[in-house]
């Protein structure tokens, strides 16, 4: 690898999704144009005797369809869902692994829970037969490298691998990290990710946040920068991109692919009580300054959006201070899925990337009594002549980041 690669900047050539949206970059976008909400009742389980009984599921996912047999028991549902997005940014980049130089590819993904509903029943053989009947699989299959591990072996990526589990902050940290892997020379990083924690157990360690939204009606319970913001939903599923070394990426045709990831920074936020601002804004102006870029560079935020008042209030807080008062058009298409954890940003991320590509910002869908300093992109798509999107993200216990995708060019 040679030092002459750092400055040639990293691509995403190739996008696959596994979210409540759809299977496939094509239904999820035609789903956020639309409109389409991926939010219902949890079927994974009973959920009647939770506080919280709906969250975005991935529609028609077959693990048996999408994941080597062998691999289906021992892994978890999470990674079923990484394994089936990440042969579809294979594809979509048009890339065989088999062809490449098995150390100058790698893979960094995001995990929150690992593999919970896994470790779930583990837990319960455990405690009704005794620890005979805990597979050896539980070893693994639950831990939160199990994805990153998993798609390494699958496509023989042996350069360097990793997972980074800050929550709906991780996905852009994973990217992030990806972009360096990418910057330094190597040819092609799998990355973004999954999440999976639709079961018993994993429901009731985030209703412990006391962040999720207890109304009983999935069209009122998620809405972001609304007065009658009330927490949110959560979800599972995700995507994972295809980060190629610039220079790589142009010698084999694939050119400029979806957009660059221009710029990203990640802060944490002070303790409670400090007195001290959040990071959200100093994370902002990090990443327009990694970027090279001015606030007016930017032709739309996709907000992190966390549905409750006083976590949407610093946000706007934040967007306001660095854009102005309505200053640059902001959405939140994650209402439509709900808050996927680690792979809540990676999907925004490749939302933002469609968005800039096709010249439209999608929709905000339900909130109706938006705050008035931003301006919410709500009912239907707006059709602009974007460049550049501004992607945010924060997670459970000061987590921040932030990050610009799109193209180079100046206007």
């Amino acid at each position: 690898m040679s030092a002459s690669d750092a400055d040639v900047g990293a691509v995403v050539t190739g996008i696959g999704v596994t979210a409540p949206t759809g299977i496939g970059i094509h239904a999820h976008w035609q789903s956020v144009l639309d409109g389409k909400t991926g939010i219902g009742m949890i079927t994974r389980f009973d959920p009647e005797s939770y506080p919280v009984r709906y969250a975005g599921q991935v529609p028609g996912f077959a693990a048996r369809e999408r994941v080597p047999g062998r691999l289906i028991p021992q892994t978890d549902h999470w990674t079923h869902l990484a394994l089936a997005a990440a042969d579809d940014a294979l594809g979509d980049a048009g890339v065989d692994p088999a062809g490449l130089p098995e150390y100058e590819m790698a893979v960094v993904t995001s995990s929150s829970s690992g593999g919970t509903e896994f470790g779930q029943h583990e837990m319960e053989r455990l405690y009704r037969n005794g620890p005979s009947w805990v597979g050896a699989y539980q070893s693994i299959a639950w831990f939160y490298a199990a994805t990153t591990g998993q798609v390494s072996i699958r496509h023989g990526m042996r350069g360097p691998c990793g997972v980074i589990c800050a929550e709906q902050a991780g996905g852009l940290d994973a990217l992030g990290q990806a972009r360096r892997l990418a910057r330094s020379g190597y040819r092609l990083v799998v990355s973004g990710g999954t999440d999976a924690s639709l079961c018993p157990y994993g429901l009731s360690a985030q209703l412990a946040t006391g962040r999720l939204s207890t109304v009983d009606d999935p069209t009122r319970a998620y809405l972001p920068f609304d007065a009658g913001a009330s927490g949110y939903l959560p979800g599972e599923g995700g995507a994972i991109l295809i980060v190629e070394n610039g220079r790589h990426a142009r010698e084999r045709g694939a050119g400029e692919g979806y957009g660059s990831i221009l710029g990203y920074a990640a802060g944490f936020d002070p303790p409670p009580g400090s007195g001290r601002s959040p990071a959200l804004r100093r994370t902002v102006t990090a990443a327009l300054a990694d970027a090279r870029l001015a606030p007016d560079d930017v032709d739309v935020v996709f907000a992190d959006a966390a549905g409750s008042p006083d976590l949407d209030a610093a946000e706007s807080a934040a967007i306001t201070a660095v854009f102005g008062r309505r200053g640059v058009p902001v959405t939140a298409p994650k209402t439509l899925t709900g808050r996927l954890y680690g792979g809540g940003a990676p999907l925004d991320v490749a939302t933002a990337l469609l968005a800039v590509r096709d010249g439209v910002v999608p929709p905000t869908v339900g909130v109706t009594r938006p705050d008035p300093d931003l301006d919410l992109v709500l009912g239907e798509p707006r059709e602009l002549p974007l460049r550049r999107a501004l992607v945010l993200a924060r997670g459970h216990g000061g987590f921040t980041a932030a990050m610009v995708v799109g193209t180079s060019r100046r206007r």
